[in-house]
Formats: C-alpha cells, sequence, structure tokens
C-alpha cells in the first residue's frame, strides 16, 4: 500500500504531465494561427501585385483598380462562386442597352470610337482570328456577357487599329499568367482616346460590396480587359494562359481557342526579357491582323 509521500509523488507527476501536455496543445495552437495569418497574407498580395501588373494608363490615370464603382452595378448579391470562380452570368435589362464612349484623351492611333447606345446581344458569340508573328490566336467574343466591350473591340479590329502592333507585356508571377496586348505604343498607356465602363463579371455585384473586391480564378483561356479603374477601360487586353487570381474588377468579353493557347504557351515558355516575371515578352508578340471569321 502507497505511503502519504508516495501518494504525493504520483500526484505530482501526474500534474507535471498534464501542464507538459497543456503547454504543447497552446503551442500548436498558436503555430496554426501563425502559419493561418501568414497563408491569408500571401493571397492578399498576390490579389494586389496581380491588381497593380493588370493596371493600365489608356485615359491617363494610373491608379489601381481598387474599387467596384460601377453605372452596371445590380442590386442583388449572386450566389457564393463555388472555389473562387467567376460567378454565373445573370443578364439585366442594363445589358448592352446604352453603351457610351466617352472621350479620355488624345488617341495613340487614329479611329472613330463604337457606335453608341443599344446594341445587340446577338449573336451571342463572335468569332475572330488575331494573326501574330509567333502563330494564330483563335478568340471567340462574348456577345451576351459583354455587348459593350465587344462593340468596341470589333469596332477597332474593323479598323485596323491592333495591326502592327505589339503585346508589350508578359507576367508570369505565382497566380498570374497573362500575356498583354491593345496598345498601339508598346508602352502600356496608350489607347484609343476613349473609354467605358466594366460588364461581366463587375456588373454581378453591388458597387462596393466585399465580394467585388475578394479574388477569385480568371481561367486559362480567358479574355479580358485590361484597365486603370472603374470606367477606364480602353483598348488593352490581356489572354489568360494559365488559372490566375484577380479580383473581379476586369472585363471578361471572351475565350481563347486552343490553337491559341498553343501559342501563348509557346510565348510564356521563352519567358520574360532579361528573365523577370513580368516585362516585354523575351521572344516578340505582334499582331499583324485582327479579323471577325
Amino acid at each position: 500500500m502507497p505511503t502519504n509521500e508516495q501518494r504525493r509523488e504520483n500526484a505530482k507527476r501526474k500534474l507535471e504531465r498534464q501542464l507538459e501536455r497543456r503547454a504543447e496543445k497552446a503551442k500548436k495552437r498558436r503555430m496554426m494561427a501563425i502559419i493561418g495569418g501568414a497563408t491569408a497574407v500571401v493571397v492578399l498580395i498576390a490579389a494586389v501585385v496581380a491588381t497593380v501588373l493588370l493596371t493600365r494608363d489608356d485615359s491617363g490615370d494610373s491608379t489601381a483598380a481598387t474599387s467596384a464603382e460601377d453605372p452596371f452595378a445590380t442590386t442583388g448579391v449572386p450566389e457564393p462562386a463555388a472555389d473562387g470562380q467567376l460567378p454565373a452570368f445573370t443578364p439585366t435589362a442594363d445589358t448592352g442597352a446604352d453603351c457610351q464612349y466617352p472621350a479620355s484623351r488624345e488617341p495613340s492611333k487614329p479611329n472613330e470610337p463604337p457606335r453608341t447606345g443599344r446594341v445587340p446581344t446577338d449573336p451571342a458569340q463572335v468569332s475572330v482570328s488575331m494573326e501574330t508573328n509567333q502563330g494564330n490566336v483563335g478568340l471567340m467574343l462574348d456577345n451576351a456577357k459583354s455587348p459593350c466591350t465587344v462593340n468596341s473591340f470589333v469596332s477597332l479590329a474593323q479598323q485596323g487599329y491592333f495591326d502592327d502592333t505589339v503585346c508589350h507585356r508578359l507576367t508570369t508571377t505565382p497566380g498570374l499568367s497573362v500575356l498583354q496586348c491593345g496598345d498601339p505604343t508598346g508602352s502600356g498607356s496608350g489607347g484609343p482616346g476613349y473609354q467605358f465602363p466594366n460588364e461581366y463579371p463587375t456588373n454581378q455585384y453591388p458597387a462596393g460590396s466585399p465580394a467585388a473586391q475578394s479574388p477569385v480564378v480568371y481561367p486559362r483561356g480567358t479574355l479580358a480587359m485590361a484597365n486603370a479603374g472603374p470606367g477606364t477601360n480602353g483598348s488593352q487586353f490581356f489572354l489568360v494562359y494559365a488559372d490566375s487570381q484577380l479580383p473581379p474588377q476586369y472585363t471578361v468579353f471572351g475565350t481563347i481557342d486552343e490553337t491559341g493557347l498553343g501559342t501563348l504557351d509557346r510565348v510564356a515558355n521563352a519567358g520574360v526579357e532579361g528573365g523577370a516575371a513580368d516585362g516585354a515578352p523575351a521572344n516578340e508578340v505582334r499582331i499583324t491582323s485582327v479579323a471577325l471569321d
């Protein structure tokens, strides 16, 4: 039968073991909190970097696109997109109802602004071939979702605005894999002399809502507009060759076919001049023509 001294020793050792286990659990909880916080910071930084990299200066305003203000914003909150995907498209009475292209500054290349007012959303898709010195890039423009954007792009294409221009920026940063084109100056600051508001997916969110600021996946094969903030779309656009995370503040207006993705993959594999993650492509990409099929 244990003595009082032995019982006290056993109780002391039991208490010490309990304290050790509690300390170990507390340490693990602190480590998980640190890891979770670091992960959130990395995601936030990636989204901010992506937003800055896709900012262009058609309008003379180099402010990054950090607001969801949009005259086409709907009043309802869309269903949450699964796994951070782009939201489902819901047409509204505003879709293509009144496309306006107010003047912004002197155009980088002569052109006539597109027609204004109501534009048709039918046909829903418009097939386009973009010929480059690196190969063909087939595009399918989504006229049903972003008719004002398609109206502008087609107008510029038919006037030869994109002909003999370079795609000035290739981005290969983590979470952002795009080739940016549409600036006749090749500097990233050129534009058509007019600007217009965002359409899908920005118009699927209430203006200024938290959801409009949260990154979503722009999947491989997406064709979207670059901008310098709300209402500053012009002529610059980007082609997504690998899934990229961005806030839904860049108008999606089409997709890229498999031939085009093969062309983009070759350009991306060659990398950026000087081995950087963002800059002019090592293999120059020059658009020779953009024409409707």
